[in-house]
């Protein structure tokens, strides 16, 4: 078996087109990419390991998840019959959860990336949020039952036939549940539960039996930037709003100012690894080695790709970051690592 390969995939906007870098940042292959007419771009999500990438598409008619294979090309609609919206893909890389049909029979399926077959899942079409755990045919959905009910985070086993309550908040949204590498805690972002778009919430981790849930940090809320784990699940890498004063920011996305932090789940030690004074990023993604974030800052209207040395040597904090380094100069956006 040959060994696996490390590379980082983003999409260039015009003309579009997925370039794949290899772990030295050295590009590998550029593949011409055909979006469907009336669609735009929204995201692209890889499995932990394997060629094909997830595509979010923003459409006319809603949001419309691909299949992209990255050695050959070709493009399947994950489920051509309704809308379809990404949630997450399954811890063994063979299938993606999606809500589908959300204006006909809105539900939550598990999608077989190479059969295209649907397993209906029986949680709640509420559910706006999911992460499987690693190595394991568990997962978290999250869900609210509505403006001022805040929200509810639950821990599936058995494709979602017994469930428990891990955590409730009357008072805030919770988003962007993500698994420490090691299954042993779950990182949040919670948002308050208000009609302001945007907003300062919280960064948050409990155990993965939902008990000892704790702040670590103030985070960006609303825009949709979640925190990240570092390979070995002592750091997160996140989102901090710095113009928190400006009303202006609260309603609107262009207005925002921010930069990542990390801050270590042990010590509750934060460090501010980029320094922008405008413009904002969006969520950062760790290298495989832990030391370097990848991330995408928006200025003047202008998404470019950008990667930063996170300043870390053995098992030091992390401290005095490197200059930060453009990716390429070309209009970019939705940077993932895969494992292949």
């Amino acid at each position: 078996m040959p060994p696996t390969q490390n590379t980082l995939a983003a999409i260039r906007l015009s003309p579009p087109a997925l370039i794949q870098f290899s772990e030295d940042l050295s590009p590998l292959n550029e593949l011409p990419l055909s979006l469907p007419a009336d669609c735009g771009l929204y995201d692209i999500f890889s499995p932990s390991i394997g060629s094909t990438l997830a595509v979010e598409l923003s459409c006319s008619f809603g949001q419309s998840v691909l299949f992209l294979d990255v050695e050959t090309g070709s493009v399947t609609p994950a489920f051509p019959a309704a809308d379809s919206h990404f949630l997450a893909w399954t811890a063994d890389s063979k299938a993606v959860f999606l809500r589908v049909d959300s204006v006909g029979n809105s539900r939550i399926v598990r999608i077989n990336i190479k059969t295209l077959k649907e397993k209906f899942i029986p949680i709640t079409e509420l559910t706006y949020d999911l992460a499987p755990k690693p190595k394991s045919f568990d997962f978290t959905f999250t869900f609210s039952r509505g403006f001022g009910f805040g929200s509810e985070i639950f821990l599936a086993q058995r494709d979602g036939y017994v469930v428990e309550l891990l955590h409730a908040d009357p008072l805030n949204y919770i988003s962007f549940a993500r698994w420490s590498p090691d299954g042993t805690q779950i990182a949040f972002i919670k948002i308050p539960d208000s009609q302001m778009p945007f907003t300062v919430g919280g960064l948050w981790v409990m155990d993965a039996n939902g008990s000892h849930p704790r702040k670590l940090a103030d985070a960006d809320a609303g825009h949709g930037y979640a925190a990240n784990w570092s390979p070995d699940g002592r750091f997160l890498a996140f989102v901090v709003r710095e113009n928190r004063e400006d009303e202006s920011a609260n309603n609107s996305a262009e207005a925002l100012i921010s930069n990542i932090y990390i801050v270590d789940v042990i010590t509750n030690e934060m460090t501010q690894i980029t320094n922008f004074d405008e413009g904002h990023v969006e969520t950062p993604h760790w290298s495989p080695d832990g030391n370097s974030l990848f991330f995408a800052r928006v200025l003047n209207g202008r998404m470019e790709l950008q990667t930063v040395s996170a300043g870390r040597v053995g098992d030091e904090p992390y401290r005095d970051p490197a200059e930060i380094k453009v990716l390429f100069a070309e209009p970019a956006c939705c940077l993932s690592w895969m494992r292949k």
